[in-house]
Formats: C-alpha cells, structure tokens, sequence
C-alpha cells in the first residue's frame, strides 16, 4: 500500500510538472518512482541529474544495471528489481545474467569484482577493508571507477529507500527479493 502518493502528471505544478513531462518524453512511460520523487521536486531534480551524469561515466550501460540488481537485490526492494530487471532486459542482459547480477556476480572478472564491490559497499556502509580496494586494483579497475560504483551505490540506495518508505506500487512486472 502506498504511503506517499504518486503524483498524477495531469495534477502537477511547476518544476514537477516539467520534470515528469522530462520523464515521459525521454522514456515513453512516468514511473511510479518517478512520480513519487516528484512530491518533492529538488530530489526528482536530483535523482534525475545523477542518473543522467552517471550514465555518461565509465560504466557500460549492462555494468550500471547490474549494479542496480545487486543493489535492490541487497537492500530487498521489490519496485527496483522490478522496474531494473525490465530495463537489464532491454540493455541485453539475459535471464541468467540478471541472476547472477541479483547475487553480485557476473561471468566477467571485472565485472563480477565490481559487483561484489557495490554489494559489499551497501552491507558494510562503505566501510570496506583495504582488500578490496587491492583486488579492483589487480583487476586493472581504477580510483575513478570505483567511485562511480559508490555513487551507482548510492542512487540505487537512494531509489530503494524511498520505495520502502513511500510503499510505492510496483509498476514493471513483479520481480521480489530473495528473503534474507
């Protein structure tokens, strides 16, 4: 059940208006997430700008999603592994791709090392040992790569968050996280 609404795009006003037109226009549909984050226009702004500057980093566009899996898969948000498991699709992962990236794996050294990175960040609250650090650098994954996945970490933590809290309802075909 839905404990902030969703903003119906017909009913909003200024900025959130604009950045739900935004939405639409750039991906033919107004997520329910979208239009939640609109209740407070400057995070919709947010979320927006750190999507968009993030999908133009070092990261492929399979890597981001991935990441986004193990992340929602971590946090247990079902509206996230929902919606990112129609978008990995799309990006052209496979079944068993999406899978492996829900338990921060992927058949690609590097990016198996980057998934188990940004789960890792998520379990531990980016306390994360030197070690770690030392096995992305033997992989050849540098500083600014591994910032990228902090901040990948964080929009998706972010994203999940506000799902719990709001209950937003899950738009995307129902995907749900393994119980922990």
């Amino acid at each position: 059940m839905s404990r902030i609404p969703a903003l119906d795009p017909a009913d909003a006003q200024g900025k959130a208006r604009d950045l739900l037109a935004a939405v639409n226009a750039s991906i033919g549909v107004t997520p329910n997430l979208f239009r939640v984050a609109a209740q407070a226009p400057a995070a919709l702004e947010g979320l927006l700008g750190l999507s968009s500057a993030l999908a133009g980093g070092t990261l492929g566009v399979k890597q981001r999603e991935a990441i986004a899996l193990a992340v929602a898969e971590a946090n247990g948000c079902d509206y996230c592994l929902s919606a990112h498991t129609a978008l990995s699709r799309g990006a052209g992962l496979s079944d068993a791709d999406i899978a492996e990236a829900r338990r921060a794996h992927s058949p690609d050294p590097k990016t198996d090392a980057i998934l188990g990175f940004a789960r890792l960040v998520v379990e531990q609250r980016g306390l994360v040992p030197d070690q770690a650090l030392a096995h992305l650098r033997e992989l050849g994954i540098g500083h600014g790569v591994v910032v990228e996945i902090v901040a990948h970490v964080a929009l998706n933590s972010f994203t999940n968050y506000l799902n719990h809290v709001a209950g937003t309802e899950i738009d995307f075909p129902l995907v749900q996280a393994v119980a922990a």
